[in-house]
Parts: structure tokens; sequence; C-alpha cells
């Protein structure tokens, strides 16, 4: 910390600052409450932020703030405004650091400006206004704010009444001894795993530990976002690893409660894998929903009306919430299940409950994209392509086809193509080439689905047409193939692949673009997966082979694809993020 004389001396000590580093200017007549400081001036998720009488810029914003000093240093020298009095800060904002956050927006960097709800952020410039000040300081327990923030502000019922009320001491706990969001998120797997493979001994006392687990992961889980935002420790990586481990940990317990209970000579692994299609498949129609109206112009419906009128009546929040079995209940329904009944019986429960939750929102989404009035942009297109995930063969095919001329929609096209794979694979004689004929029509309309931009109402369909494609069929055809191991090793390439989607996305959400072509075209795209698995089940037709040939599949997808995402999150510039997201 380094004091200044005027504005002209902190531009003189700002220059010797090294740029990579990110600096705050504080009026000295400061009087304010800790945490507004450390949500003003500590936040990495901004390039600049200010409170009244506090600034901060981050190295990208460094050069604006240099020059936004110069213009100010003779203004403030004869206390004129420093802009004109129609367009500049509030009366209570003249001081240094308000003036030059005006001045940064004004060259175009956007300053972010915290909510402090109760907390006090002021510079008194007399007895009176220093008084009130005081006062608003004594009057606020900083620390109990500081609490209540840390819980995010949109969850599920179970997180909200029967978690959060002690997990955000555990993550006050870890924050005074220095633990990262990164290291509670390891945590939270790590448990997982052990709930997993606790599960996976079949047998009661297994089961009921495995249960306990599960909701220790799930605290531990929401404890670690807790942290983030009680110590503002984001990161893009952190937001990343939080979602990424919440599906592995989430796979890796079906997968414990499959072996355990097929040690009691019950097979539900054809269980275990159409949960986890059905809950890949419900989040990509979020994500895909999401994505298509992330900057839409004129967002309007009367379904979002109602929504947002219903949202003023509060038990029908709960109730809707509750209805789209979120993480939380979710969990707590596995856990209690495992430690009570069988791993059958979690799994019925499981489907049944995630399909009616799909319905629901699929219902809601469809009827909002039906009844708004929106402009989808460009980034919004490149967005649904990427989650479409098309590889070398339908992006062959969409550059034949002219957009404009072809008769089918791209929705249309990819539901008529999933219809025909998804059917081929279930009624055709298991081992038939006819279902390589399938994957090859399926090969065309994928490329005619994704042939022009997807900017229609209802083209956000397109790519979750495409994972119940790929994930059903392998699905089905390794259910049907009675090759020993054949749906376990379905499993391992399903999760594989589940991967690369899901890094698909929150490389979207963070900023920093889809996965490289060369990985999507590497890993063949989901109509290349999806024909050559056909032509696997067609040619080592109830053989063991068929078995190895999946395994080897789903070992070489997750090598590509598990490498190329940890170097680019390891070595990833993108900016802090720290998303509230979906329910999940």
């Amino acid at each position: 910390m380094v004091s200044a004389a005027d504005a002209g001396d902190a531009a003189a000590l700002l220059t010797d600052v090294p740029a990579e580093h990110r600096v705050a200017l504080v009026d000295p007549r400061f009087v304010g409450h800790l945490h507004a400081l450390r949500l003003g001036l500590t936040d990495p998720r901004f390039p600049a932020a200010t409170v009244p009488g506090a600034l901060t810029a981050q190295p990208q914003a460094r050069p604006a703030l240099v020059r936004a000093l110069e213009r100010t240093t003779a203004a403030v020298g004869v206390g004129a405004p420093a802009v004109d009095p129609g367009t500049g800060p509030a009366p209570g904002d003249r001081t240094v650091p308000g003036r030059i956050a005006v001045e940064l927006e004004a060259e175009g960097v956007a300053v972010q400006r915290p909510a402090l709800g109760s907390l006090v952020a002021a510079v008194p410039t007399d007895r009176d206004q220093e008084a009130a000040a005081v006062a608003g300081l004594v009057a606020v327990d900083d620390e109990a704010v500081r609490l209540r923030n840390a819980v995010k502000s949109r969850d599920g019922f179970f997180t909200t009444f029967c978690i959060s009320p002690y997990s955000r001491y555990i993550a006050r706990w870890c924050a005074r001894r220095g633990l990262t969001p990164n290291q509670v998120t390891t945590a939270s797997l790590i448990t997982a795993l052990i709930a997993a493979g606790s599960a996976a001994t079949g047998t009661r006392g297994g089961y009921i530990a495995a249960g306990i687990l599960l909701l220790v992961s799930f605290v531990l889980d929401c404890t670690d976002g807790q942290l983030a935002r009680y110590s503002l420790q984001y990161s893009t990586m952190g937001a990343w690893l939080d979602a990424t481990f919440d599906r592995a940990k989430e796979y890796a317990y079906y997968a414990g409660l499959a072996i355990g209970a097929a040690r009691g000579g019950d097979d539900v692994w054809v269980l275990a894998l159409g949960a986890m299609v059905l809950q890949a498949c419900r989040h990509i129609v979020d994500f895909s929903f999401n994505e298509a109206n992330h900057d839409s112009v004129a967002n309007t419906s009367p379904t979002a009306a109602l929504s947002d009128a219903l949202d003023n009546v509060g038990w029908t929040v709960w109730v809707r919430r509750i209805i789209v079995l979120p993480i939380g209940e979710r969990w707590a329904m596995i856990a209690v299940l495992t430690a009570l009944t069988t791993p059958r019986t979690v799994f019925y429960a499981l489907l049944i409950g995630c399909a009616l939750a799909a319905t629901y929102t699929l219902v809601g989404r469809l009827l909002r994209s039906v009844t708004r009035k929106a402009r989808r942009t460009e980034r919004a297109a490149r967005a649904l392509a990427d989650l479409a995930d098309s590889g070398p063969l339908a992006q062959a095919v969409a550059s034949l086809v002219h957009g404009p001329k072809r008769a089918l929609t791209a929705p249309a096209a990819a539901l008529i193509g999933t219809l025909v794979m998804v059917g081929a694979a279930l009624f055709l004689p298991y081992g038939s080439w006819l279902t390589v004929v399938a994957a090859a029509v399926y090969v065309v309309l994928s490329g005619f689905a994704v042939a022009r931009p997807l900017r229609r109402a209802l083209d956000w369909l397109v790519p979750p047409f495409f994972r119940a494609a790929e994930y059903v069929t392998i699905l089905v055809l390794a259910a049907r193939s009675d090759v020993p191991h054949a749906v376990p090793a379905a499993f391992g390439l399903v999760s594989a692949v589940a991967y690369h989607h899901y890094d698909t996305v929150y490389r979207i959400r963070g900023g920093t673009g889809a996965p490289p072509r060369w990985l999507v075209r590497t890993i063949g795209g989901h109509e290349g997966r999806t024909a050559l698995v056909a032509v696997l089940a067609a040619s080592l037709t109830h053989t063991s082979g068929f078995t190895t040939a999946l395994t080897a599949l789903a070992v070489a997808v997750a090598l590509v694809v598990l490498v190329e995402s940890i170097r680019f999150w390891v070595s990833s510039s993108a900016p802090a993020v720290h998303d509230e997201g979906e329910l999940a």
C-alpha cells in the first residue's frame, strides 16, 4: 500500500507497478465496511470495479486507467468536475476514484458497481456525513451480510433449507484456514468416489455408508461455491471443475450401484446407463436453450410472463424448483433410497423422476420458443453449431447442401434422423447391416440439419436430438448384443463422450469458444461415432470383440478429450467466472 499526495502523484506511482499486476485506488477519507471494499476491489471477474471512494483495475484495464488519471489530474487539481455535469458521476462520488470510473466507462471499459445492500461505503466531506457513515457502519454486521451473500441466490428447496443453513459456516471455516474452492471441489469428488466404492461392495452396510457419503459429498459441493462467493475466489477453471466433477461424481456413483447390484446377482447396467443418458439429455436441453437465448433481442413471450407472475407467489417457486428434480433433491433421493432399498429401486425412481422433470422442462422451453418474438444473434447460432458437435461426415454433407433451398427445417431433419437411427437400433434384427444403412441416413440428415446457421425459433432442439441419437443408439445396441460386459463398456464410452460435450458447454460459457475443430474431427463428431458403433455391432455380432471394440473406442475418445481438455483449462487465460447456473 502506497499513499499518494494527489491524482498526479497517483499517476506517477502507478507507472512503477508491474503491468501484469492489479491495482486499486482508495480515497483516504473512505469510511465503510471491509466487505464493501472487498466486493469492490478483489472480485477477479471484472476488468474494473468501483464502490464510492474506491476503484480497482485489472491488467487489461491498466492502460485506460493511466489515460484516465492523466485526464483527471488537472480537473481534480482545480476542483472542477472531470466531465460535464449532465453525464458525470453522482454528487456523492466526486472523489478521484469516482471520476476515474466515469472516464474509464467513456473509453468503453466496463466498470462493475457491485450492489452493496446494507453495507456502507462512503467518503464523508463533513462531520455530519462522517457521523452518519459511522452510525451505518456500527448498525450493520458485515460478516453476517458476507455469510448471507455466500449462499447462491437461486437454488433448490433441499439445498436452500437443508444444506445451506450450515454449509455456509463450513465455507467460512475453510476460508479462515486458507483452503480454496478447488480444493473443496476435489474433496467432494474424492468423497463421492469413496461412496461409489462403498456401493460397489453390494452389502447393506456398504449401501448405508454410500448414502451417507453421497450426502457429505453434496454438502462439500455446496460449500465450494459458497467459499468462492465468501472469499471472492472466482475462476474459469473453478467453475469448470465444479460442473464437470458433479457429472463425474454422479455417473461414478451409478457405476458403483451397478457393480454392487451385480455382486448380488442383479444386472442393472442398462438402467444405470439409461439414467446417465436421460440426465445428459436433460442438461443439453437446458444448455442449448440458454445459449440460443443468451443475448437474443426482444426476448419476450406469454409463457415467460406467466413464469414471472408465478415468481411473485412464493410457494409456486419452490414447487417448480422441486419438479425439475435439481441436483440437491436428486442426490437426496438417491442417497436415501440407496441406504433403504436396492440399486434397481434407485434407478427406477431416478428414471421416473428425471423423465417427469424432463417432460416439464421441455414443454416449458417449447412454449417459450414458439410464443416469443426474438432475433437470434450470430453468437447464438455459433454456440448451437458448436453444441451440435458435427464431425467431418456431417460437415461434408452440409457443404453440398444449399441451405435456403432445402425443404426440411433443422429440427425436423435432426428429429427424423434420430428416429431413423434409434428405430433401427431398436426394431431391426440385431447385427443387421440395415442398421448401418440407417446410420448412413442419419449422417445425411445430420448434415442437412447444420447446413445453415441455427437461428430459427426451435433450432436449439438440434443438439439435444443429436445427443439422444448417439447416446440411445449406443445403449440399445450394447443392451441387445447379449455380449458379456458390452453394456458396462458402453457406459464407459458414453461417459467419455458426455465429458467432451460438457467440456464444450463450459468452454462456451467461459467465453473461450468451443474445442478446436481438430479435436471434433479426431473423435469423429456425433454422427461419425454413431455410425462406427453401428458398423461394429453389425460386423462383430454376438462376439466378445464388440465389447473389446467399445472399450477401445471409449479409451481412445477419453484420452484425446482429457489430454486436450486438461491442457486447455490449465493454460487457459479465460476471464474469471462464477456461474450461478442451472439447478442441474
